[in-house]
């Protein structure tokens, strides 16, 4: 049960994670049905059993589908949900199967509002007993699940981090001089706001040579599109809009930018590092886990302006240069096998 949309136009890392784990457990017997928030038919997920209604939040469309059929699940997973909430409990005394859930859910930079945090460990006293077991993309989401919902969940938090198909990913080869690429969805928490005003107070000899491309689509896209007319920087930003071919433009570019303000573990930078194409990034989330700076790229404080500014600067003039093949590091620890085989290792009688 995933709330997430799946469209044509975007096949990104979970996309290749839900039809690989469907392979996975059919081998080993067993039938799945899936549950998404939205979905448009397409060639790739045909083999999926998928219920949605497109309109109302996939806990309704779950609880509408076992209400209407009777049935019960041996096993329920959720992906992208509110963890600790009341359906949690319905999904327990309904079905009296084993209960994962997933948390991809990134937490803002300064943390939640004291009532938030207080209301996480209300949650966490009354529905975290329903769950079986909780999976974290990263030791940072272990890290908050303990916080926010209490440290006596410590042995039902296992992480296991995203992997990727690495072979699908086209690798870069030469140097394509100061191409950027931005691969994102386009909300205020991804910072692309940030990295427009960056570009702006560089010296005109330095826009002069960057190319940077906006992949990806969301409701920040007007304003982000506004805010580079007005700085007067269409020449050098171009929005790219949503694709299915990240796969293979990914290696046409010298650096992926991603200064985001929220991030659990990033699919993009993982996808990014196996195209052999460096990731100029922020602390946040799991980022650290994957990205060391200056040698597979550069970190720096989500929300400065400025030291990002001068580290696309230091990029342009050579100052700052990444030899080594950043590709490796994924093919050997975030590979979507790896990804598959724990969480199926983590589930009962599979």
């Amino acid at each position: 049960m995933c709330n997430y949309t799946l469209h044509p136009t975007r096949i990104g890392g979970m996309d290749r994670f839900f039809i690989a784990f469907n392979d996975k457990v059919k081998e080993n017997g067993y039938h799945t049905d899936w549950f998404f928030s939205k979905y448009e038919t397409f060639e790739f997920y045909k083999d999926l059993n998928i219920h949605t209604d497109n309109k109302n939040r996939v806990e309704h469309v779950f609880m509408k589908h076992c209400e209407q059929n009777d049935i019960k699940y041996n096993i329920v997973i959720t992906h992208f949900t509110e963890l600790c909430s009341p359906f949690y409990k319905w999904i327990k005394q309904k079905h009296k199967g084993y209960l994962v859930a997933v948390d991809h859910n990134p937490r803002p930079l300064n943390g939640f509002p004291i009532k938030k945090r207080i209301k996480n460990r209300i949650k966490g006293l009354f529905y975290s007993k329903y769950i079986d077991r909780f999976i974290a993309v990263s030791e940072y989401t272990k890290k908050h699940i303990l916080n926010d919902y209490g440290r006596f969940l410590a042995s039902k938090v296992h992480v296991v981090h995203n992997g990727i198909a690495c072979h699908v990913f086209k690798k870069r080869t030469t140097d394509h001089s100061n191409k950027f690429i931005v691969a994102s969805h386009l909300r205020p928490s991804k910072g692309i706001q940030d990295l427009i005003k960056a570009v702006s107070i560089l010296s005109e000899d330095v826009k002069k040579e960057i190319c940077i491309d906006i992949y990806g689509e969301g409701p920040y896209e007007n304003e982000l599109k506004d805010l580079t007319s007005f700085l007067n920087l269409d020449a050098y930003i171009h929005f790219k809009g949503s694709s299915p071919l990240l796969s293979e433009l990914f290696c046409n570019y010298s650096f992926m930018l991603q200064p985001t303000y929220m991030e659990c573990f990033s699919l993009s930078i993982l996808e990014s590092l196996s195209a052999n194409v460096p990731v100029v990034t922020t602390q946040v989330g799991g980022n650290l886990e994957v990205i060391t700076h200056n040698e597979n790229g550069y970190i720096y404080s989500a929300g400065n302006i400025e030291d990002l500014a001068d580290i696309i600067n230091n990029i342009v003039v050579k100052n700052y240069a990444i030899k080594q093949d950043v590709s490796k590091l994924v093919e050997e620890q975030y590979y979507l096998d790896k990804m598959v085989r724990k969480h199926i290792k983590l589930l009962p009688c599979i």
